[in-house]
C-alpha cells in the first residue's frame, strides 16, 4: 500500500522549508542545448566544450576534491582527490569524452563566496557544487542517509531507539529537498540529446524520477554501491514504493553483486508486481514500455595508483620498518573503517580463539588492525570502538609478553603509501565485515603482495621469485564472490574464522602461489577502468531506443513514470473506426472477454444486459462475423449467450468453436487423445501441492495451473518449473505448453483468428475490415495472427486492420483504449452503424451488392 506521503512532493523537494540560503545562480556555461531544445550561444562555454563534444555527468554525493582554505589570505584551495572511485573511473571512458561532476564539498562554503568557487571549481575541475544549506545537509546525510539508510541497507532494523534512528519524515523531506536540488545542477549542465548522467549510490535514490520528471529522453544510469537488502528488510522501508519507483526511471541500474540485483528484483516484484527477463544475457524490467536493464559487476581498483604507492620512497622506507620490528613473525592484516558492520570486533576474538586453539602460534603471528576514521558519530559507534580497544587489550595481557603484543590497532588517519608497506608484508589478509557493499581491501592487498621492482628491492626478494598471498574473507561483502580462491567464512562463527587464519598462514607454498596467480589475473583485468567502460557500454545499449518511440510522462511527485510506446501506437479513435466500419462491406469482430467485455475487478462475470443488446445489434448486421474469444468454458459462454443467435464462440482459447447458437461446437483438429492428460495432471498436481496458494483448473481442451494466489517469487519460479518439466514429458505429445500471466495451459486464441479469417476467404466472403480487441498476453497471438501477411497476400485489396489492445502498454496491437468503457463505447457506436447499414441494406439491395462487387 503506497504511503500516505507526496503526491505534492516534487514541490515539497525544492529546499524552501528550511528557509536558508539556496544554491548560487544557475550556470548556463556549460550547457549545450537548453531546456527547450535551442542551441545557446553564450560565448563562455567554448572555454569547457563546443557543441559537438559529448559529456558524462557523473553525480554522487561528494566531488572528488580536497578543499581547504587559507588562514592568511582568505582564498580556498583545492585539488584533486587522486584516491577517489569518481576520478579513477575517468580511465574507462574515450578520450574525447568530456566529464563533469557533479556533487558536494566536504566542507562549509560561506554563501557569499559560493558564486566565485561554482565558477573556480567550473572552469579549472570542471566541477559543479551542489551547496547544500547546513540544516538541510545535517537531515539528508547525517539523518536520513547516515543514521538510517545505511543501517537498514545492511540488515540493520531501528528495533530499538538507542541504535539506529527510527523513520523521521523530516529527514525524509531533507533527502528529497537535497535531491532536488542535485536534479537542478545535473539539468543545468546537461545536453538529453547527447550526454549520459551516471548517479552513484544511495544517498541519491530519488533523483532519477527529479531528472526523468525534467528530460523524458534522459540517458540515465544508476549504481549502488551499498547492499541492497531482501525484500523481508527493504519492505519495512515506510516509503519503499517512492524508492523503488525512482530507481526505475534510470535506463540502467548497477550492482556489485548478483544478490543485491535479485533482492531488488524480487522488491520489484512484490511492491509492484513486475516481473523481470534475461534479454540476450541481460536482465530486464519491463516498466511502462521502457525497458530498465540491471548491470551485476563490482567495481575494480586503480592499478596504477596502487603501483606508483608501491614504488613511493615512503613505503620502501616502512616496509623495511615493519620487517625490522616485526623480524619472524607472521603478519596478518586487516583495515577497515570504524564501523558497526565492519566485524573488527568479531576479528579480534578470532585472533583471541586462534592463540588458545595454537599455543605454538604465540609470539609468531600478529594481527596488525588499521582503523580509519568513522563516517558517522553515534552511540553505536562509540560502543564498538570501546569493545575493540577492551578485547585488544585483554588479549595483549593475556598472550603477551615483552617485545610482542599479539593484536597490533592503528586507530589513525593512516596514508596509502603506508597502508601499502603493510600489506606487502602480510602473510594473510582478513576482511571480516557481517555486510558491506564491495570492499576493496582484498584486491589491493593482491597487488601489494605481487609487488614492485622498488618493493622487491625494500623486501629483500629476488624479481623472479615466486608470489604469494592468502585471503580470508566473509561472504557477506560485494568482492566474496570474485574471489574464488578466498577462504570465505561466517563472521559470526568466531572458532571458524580462528580455523581460516590458521589454514591460511599454514598453508603450502605452493598453493598459496596458485590462488595469488588467480587473484591477480582477476583483478589486474578487472579493473576501475573496465568497470565503467563495462558500464558505459550497457548504458548506451540500454539508451539506444530513445528516440524512437515516443514518451509521456505521467503520475504526481515520486510516483512520477514515463510510458515509452511505439510511434506508431495510438488510442483507437471511435469515430474514426465507424467511419471506416460503415464503408466496409465484409467484417470479421474478435473480442475477448475478461478483460476486455467485462472487467476483471468484476464480481459477476455474465454479461449484463447492454452488452447483450450491443452484441445482438452487431451481430444482426450479415455483413459482420462476429466472435467471443475467450479462456472460459463453452458450457458458461454459451449459457451467457444464449440469446445471441448470430454470435460466434471460441471457448477455451479456440478449443471449440461454435460459429452461432444453430451450429455445432467443432474442435480444433489437435490433441484429440487426451492421453496426455493422464501424464500431465500427476506433475501439476505435485506442484500444486508444493505451492500454497496454486490450483488447477480443468477444462475439456487443457489443464490451467494458476498461481495467483502464491508468494509471487515462489510462485513465479515453480510456473518456470512446471512448464520445464511439462515441455519434456509431454515432448511426444499432440500438446502445446504454454505460460500466461501467472498461469500455465496449452492452447493458442491465435489459431481462432487463423480459422476463421481461412474459412471466410475459403468461402468467397473476402473481409476487408477486421477488428480485434483484448487486455492480455494470449491476445497478442491474435493482433499477430490478424496481421499475418498470409492473409493478406491472398486478398485483392489488403483489409482495414484494427487491432486493439486495452490500457496504454507495449502490445503488438497498433492501438489501445483505456479501459472496457472504452470498450463498452466502441460496440455502442458499431451498434448505431450496423443498424444504419442493416437499414439501408433492406432499402437499397442492388446498390450495396454492386459496390461491394
Amino acid at each position: 500500500m503506497a504511503s500516505s506521503s507526496y503526491i505534492s512532493l516534487m514541490d515539497l523537494a525544492s529546499g524552501d522549508m528550511f528557509n536558508s540560503p539556496q544554491t548560487p545562480e544557475r550556470i548556463s556555461r556549460v550547457m549545450t542545448v537548453p531546456v527547450d531544445g535551442g542551441i545557446t550561444d553564450d560565448g563562455d562555454f567554448d572555454s569547457l566544450c563546443s557543441e559537438c563534444c559529448e559529456k558524462t555527468i557523473i553525480v554522487a554525493n561528494f566531488l572528488p576534491l580536497q578543499a581547504q582554505k587559507d588562514i592568511k589570505s582568505g582564498q580556498w584551495l583545492f585539488s584533486f582527490d587522486e584516491d577517489s572511485l569518481l576520478l579513477q573511473m575517468k580511465d574507462g571512458f574515450s578520450s574525447d569524452t568530456i566529464v563533469v561532476y557533479v556533487g558536494s564539498l566536504k566542507v562549509d562554503v560561506d554563501s557569499k563566496e559560493q558564486d566565485e568557487v561554482s565558477k573556480t571549481l567550473l572552469e579549472e575541475f570542471n566541477c559543479v557544487p551542489t551547496f547544500l544549506p547546513p540544516d538541510l545537509q545535517k537531515k539528508f546525510y547525517h539523518g536520513f542517509c547516515k543514521q538510517y539508510l545505511w543501517p537498514l541497507f545492511h540488515y540493520m532494523l531501528p528495533m530499538c531507539a538507542d541504535y539506529g534512528n527510527r523513520f523521521d519524515r523530516l529527514h525524509w523531506q531533507a533527502y528529497l529537498s537535497a535531491n532536488k536540488i542535485f536534479a537542478d545542477k545535473i539539468i543545468e549542465v546537461t545536453n538529453p540529446e547527447k550526454d549520459y548522467v551516471w548517479v552513484h549510490d544511495y544517498h541519491l535514490m530519488a533523483l532519477p524520477t527529479f531528472l526523468r520528471k525534467h528530460f523524458h529522453r534522459v540517458k540515465l544510469g544508476f549504481f549502488l554501491h551499498s547492499p541492497f537488502p531482501s525484500s523481508e528488510i527493504y519492505r519495512t522501508l515506510p516509503v519503499r514504493e517512492e524508492i523503488i519507483k525512482a530507481l526505475l526511471n534510470a535506463d540502467l541500474i548497477g550492482f556489485h553483486t548478483f544478490d543485491y540485483a535479485r533482492h531488488f528484483l524480487t522488491c520489484c516484484s512484490r511492491i509492484l508486481g513486475l516481473d523481470h527477463e534475461s534479454k540476450r544475457g541481460h536482465i530486464g524490467l519491463d516498466y511502462f514500455g521502457r525497458t530498465v536493464y540491471m548491470k551485476i559487476l563490482p567495481v575494480g581498483i586503480h592499478m596504477g595508483q596502487l603501483q606508483s604507492s608501491l614504488n613511493h620512497p615512503s613505503s620502501s622506507t616502512k616496509v623495511k620498518e615493519i620487517v625490522a620490528k616485526f623480524n619472524g613473525k607472521k603478519i596478518i592484516i586487516g583495515v577497515d573503517d570504524m564501523d558497526i558492520f565492519k566485524g573488527i570486533s568479531l576479528k579480534v576474538l578470532a585472533m583471541e580463539q586462534l592463540l588458545q586453539q595454537h599455543p605454538e602460534l604465540q609470539g609468531k603471528v600478529v594481527l596488525i588492525q588499521i582503523v580509519n576514521p568513522a563516517r558517522s558519530t553515534g552511540k553505536d559507534v562509540q560502543e564498538a570502538k570501546r569493545e575493540i580497544y577492551e578485547s585488544t587489550e585483554r588479549i595483549n595481557d593475556v598472550f603477551g609478553f615483552p617485545g610482542y603484543e599479539p593484536v597490533v590497532l592503528i586507530d589513525r588517519c593512516v596514508p596509502f603509501y603506508e597502508k601499502a608497506a603493510y600489506y606487502a608484508c602480510a602473510e594473510c589478509c582478513i576482511v571480516n565485515a557481517v555486510r558491506d557493499g564491495m570492499n576493496l581491501v582484498p584486491y589491493k592487498y593482491i597487488v601489494c603482495r605481487q609487488g614492485t621492482s622498488r618493493m622487491d628491492e625494500a623486501l629483500q626478494i629476488a624479481p623472479e621469485s615466486p608470489r604469494t598471498s592468502m585471503l580470508v574473507v566473509s561472504e557477506f561483502i560485494g568482492c566474496s564472490p570474485s574471489l574464488s580462491g578466498a577462504i570465505r567464512v561466517n563472521p559470526w562463527n568466531i572458532d571458524a574464522v580462528a580455523d581460516a587464519l590458521n589454514m591460511a598462514i599454514t598453508m603450502p607454498g605452493v598453493e598459496k602461489q596458485i590462488r595469488h596467480k588467480k587473484h591477480y589475473r582477476y583483478v589486474s583485468s578487472h579493473d576501475v577502468a573496465y568497470w565503467s567502460q563495462s558500464f558505459m557500454q550497457d548504458l548506451e545499449r540500454a539508451c539506444k531506443e530513445h528516440y524512437n518511440r515516443h514518451c509521456w510522462g505521467f503520475g504526481f511527485g515520486l510516483s512520477f513514470r514515463i510510458l515509452s510506446i511505439s510511434p506508431s501506437f495510438r488510442k483507437l479513435s471511435i469515430d474514426h473506426i465507424i467511419s471506416v466500419h460503415r464503408r466496409t462491406c465484409r467484417r470479421a469482430i474478435f473480442l475477448d472477454y475478461d478483460g476486455t467485455v467485462v472487467p476483471h475487478s468484476s464480481i459477476i462475470k455474465s454479461p449484463g444486459p447492454e452488452v447483450i443488446l450491443f452484441m445482438n445489434s452487431i451481430c444482426s448486421d450479415p455483413k459482420n462475423t462476429v466472435f467471443i474469444v475467450s479462456g472460459r468454458g463453452k458450457n458458461s459462454l454459451s449459457d451467457w449467450f444464449a440469446q445471441c443467435e448470430n454470435l460466434g464462440i471460441a471457448a477455451e482459447h479456440g478449443y471449440f468453436i461454435r460459429w452461432n447458437s444453430r451450429s455445432e461446437w467443432e474442435t480444433f483438429p489437435i490433441a484429440i487423445d487426451f492421453g496426455w492428460k493422464r501424464i500431465a495432471e500427476p506433475v501439476m498436481q505435485l506442484y500444486t501441492e508444493a505451492t500454497d496458494g496454486s490450483f488447477i483448473e480443468s477444462k475439456e481442451s487443457a489443464l490451467v495451473w494458476h498461481h495467483q494466489d502464491a508468494d509471487p517469487d515462489f510462485g513465479s519460479s515453480q510456473a518456470k518449473e512446471l512448464l520445464d518439466h511439462l515441455e519434456n514429458v509431454l515432448a511426444n505429445e499432440p500438446v502445446v505448453v504454454k505460460r500466461g500471466h501467472r498461469i500455465v495451459e496449452g492452447v493458442t486464441k491465435g489459431l481462432v483468428a487463423k480459422k476463421v479469417l481461412s474459412t471466410m476467404i475459403s468461402n468467397g466472403e473476402l473481409p476487408d475490415f477486421v477488428l480485434c480487441v483484448g487486455d492480455d498476453r494470449s491476445d497478442e497471438d491474435m493482433f499477430e495472427s490478424i496481421s499475418n501477411t498470409a492473409y493478406i497476400s491472398s486478398l485483392p485489396v489488403s483489409p482495414e486492420i484494427f487491432a486493439c489492445t486495452i490500457g496504454q502498454k507495449p502490445s503488438k496491437a497498433r492501438y489501445y483504449l483505456d479501459d472496457t468503457v472504452d470498450v463498452l463505447k466502441l460496440l455502442s457506436g458499431l451498434t448505431g452503424a450496423s443498424s444504419s447499414t442493416t437499414s439501408t441494406s433492406n432499402t437499397e439491395t442492388e446498390v450495396s451488392f454492386e459496390s461491394c462487387a
